[in-house]
């Protein structure tokens, strides 16, 4: 995953999408999927964000970041399965009974969980990370510094990623297999890595401040970038219709209740 949160290149809908309307909405969609446990909206939710993907050409690629996630999620499943007491009793365990409730609950997790990312992860797919800070600083007016440490902890992510792949790969060279064996004893060959990343990644965060103070960065304010961020009839109707989706996930949370 070398391409992991990296800019890619198109002219969809979603692309031409004001940056900080991009960013409201996604949080405004992650927040929605946090708002309710209703199966049927976490759903719907799920179903639209597979569709936003494929509207921009992005359905492979969130696909692999939603098969990530659910890996991710499995243990929180695994423990809801094993602790939620309720419905029709299937398993019996020391602690009490497993029920459909367990399985319910689990399952709402996984597509709760997939559901937010979505928005998040196409948001930094469709979106230049000097876009989303220079947006930001017009828009918002918040401090190009804290604008910078936002988009500055997304663009090292995937150069990380980079880095641990270089690593293992200097380490496979040397007859080291991270393919074999379980869980434990991956952990164990790769904890010794850690060093040299971290050491990578201190280099690189140095040479990163020197760049940005040789280019004026405590000079940078609103009036200092050259492109403007104006919103567009689209920017208002997402975000509407983000804000009626958040609505809707309150109302039925309270509903439920």
């Amino acid at each position: 995953m070398k391409d992991f949160l990296e800019y890619v290149e198109g002219d969809s809908a979603l692309h031409r999408m004001n940056p900080t309307m991009k960013l409201f909405c996604s949080f405004v969609f992650c927040f929605a999927c946090f708002c309710t446990s209703n199966l049927f909206f976490l759903v719907v939710a799920l179903i639209f964000g597979f569709m936003l993907a494929a509207s921009c050409g992005m359905a492979r690629r969130i696909a692999a970041m939603a098969r990530a996630v659910a890996a991710f999620s499995f243990v929180l499943a695994l423990v809801q399965v094993l602790t939620t007491q309720g419905g029709v009793p299937l398993v019996q365990v020391p602690w009490g009974v497993v029920g459909t409730a367990g399985f319910v609950a689990a399952l709402t997790t996984v597509i709760r969980l997939i559901a937010a990312s979505i928005p998040l992860f196409l948001t930094f797919y469709v979106t230049e990370i000097s876009d989303i800070a220079n947006a930001l600083v017009k828009n918002t007016r918040m401090p190009y510094r804290y604008a910078f440490a936002l988009t500055s902890t997304m663009r090292f992510i995937p150069t990380f990623m980079g880095d641990m792949g270089a690593i293992m790969e200097a380490q496979t060279a040397r007859g080291v297999r991270f393919d074999r064996g379980g869980i434990v004893s991956k952990i164990r060959l790769m904890a010794p890595l850690c060093v040299p990343l971290l050491v990578s990644s201190v280099r690189k965060a140095g040479d990163a401040a020197i760049a940005a103070e040789l280019r004026g960065f405590e000079l940078r304010g609103r009036a200092s970038g050259y492109r403007e961020y104006p919103f567009a009839a689209c920017d208002y109707v997402a975000g509407a219709a983000c804000l009626t989706m958040l609505a809707i996930s309150i109302f039925l949370s309270f509903a439920l209740s």
